[in-house]
């Protein structure tokens, strides 16, 4: 199924169709770690798909045999020894030079044989992003938790930053090459998607969505994802993006929960000194204005960053559009 990103997503059948390489220069980025299980079949498969393409393979600091599987398999692999899916991620989109990027993790639990159709998609619609939505995510090839959170970080999303994705964490993704080119791309970690999502939203770029089929992990392969501890990474990042993309939003938030704090703290302090003209606890009146003063000055942090923002928005702007 596909859907174009806009006020309401249209989804209609997706028809797999070949994609000619002679006239787009096609890159596929892997970014893997103690992938040697499968990195074989993921390089063949793609090479395959995407006759013409490049296989570019970074190994972040593997102690297996996964960047000797890849060279094996045809691709150009480099070692990346900052720990990190987003300094990979980071360091692929600096090195490598292409018109299309098919960014996709090495696990092997994508389908190569989509590929055609999302580059076609992403080129034909004159797109900057198509991402790969997991067909069976519920499942999670095994994982409840990672299904889970899945669910959860797509509906904050949409609540947080308004234009949802149904699918902000897939490792599989087309870019173009000026989305790739004006990236900023911050992330240390599994975050990285997130931060890829915002980016897209808060441009309003063209993107679109294509559901592809999810598979499991064969046997001798483990996911690198720690549910908790990555879990509250991507959680971080998103409330971190929120103050960086909508900080009048973050600490209008904020301050209406220190507003309603001092407020609940003050109504019975209010009440008693009508009825009596004391006011008996003084410590608690010095809290209520203490937190309705400190939510004064968040709204005036947030109307001053809100311009920042802004300003910072009208850059990337300039950037995206002067990468070609």
């Amino acid at each position: 199924m596909v859907s174009v990103e806009g006020t309401h997503p249209r989804r209609t059948p997706a028809i797999i169709t070949s994609v000619s390489t002679t006239e787009q220069r096609v890159a596929v980025l892997v970014p893997c770690r103690d992938e040697e299980a499968t990195v074989s079949d993921v390089v063949a498969g793609f090479s395959v798909s995407l006759p013409g393409c490049t296989v570019h393979v970074y190994d972040n600091g593997s102690v297996d045999a996964t960047a000797e599987r890849a060279a094996e398999a045809g691709a150009v692999v480099r070692i990346e020894e900052n720990p990190g899916k987003g300094g990979v991620v980071r360091r692929m989109f600096a090195e490598v030079d292409a018109d299309v990027y098919v960014v996709v993790d090495g696990d092997g639990t994508y389908d190569s044989g989509q590929a055609p159709m999302l580059v076609e998609h992403l080129v034909s619609g004159g797109l900057d992003m198509v991402v790969g939505t997991r067909a069976g995510i519920r499942a999670d090839a095994g994982r409840v938790g990672h299904a889970l959170g899945n669910r959860m970080f797509n509906r904050l999303y949409r609540i947080l930053f308004g234009i949802g994705f149904t699918d902000i964490l897939s490792g599989y993704r087309v870019l173009s090459r000026r989305f790739v080119k004006s990236f900023p791309a911050v992330s240390s970690g599994f975050e990285i998607e997130t931060e890829i999502s915002v980016h897209a939203s808060q441009l309003r770029l063209p993107t679109a969505e294509v559901e592809v089929s999810y598979g499991v992990r064969p046997d001798g392969s483990s996911s690198k994802l720690r549910t908790v501890a990555d879990g509250t990474n991507i959680l971080r990042a998103m409330l971190v993006l929120l103050k960086e993309y909508r900080p009048l939003a973050f600490f209008g938030w904020m301050a209406g929960i220190l507003f309603s704090a001092a407020l609940a703290l003050s109504a019975p302090l209010v009440v008693t000194f009508v009825q009596t003209g004391l006011v008996p606890r003084l410590p608690t009146a010095v809290l209520a204005t203490g937190l309705a003063v400190v939510g004064l000055l968040s709204v005036a942090a947030g109307l001053i960053l809100d311009s920042v923002a802004k300003g910072r928005l009208e850059v990337k702007r300039l950037a995206y559009l002067q990468s070609h």
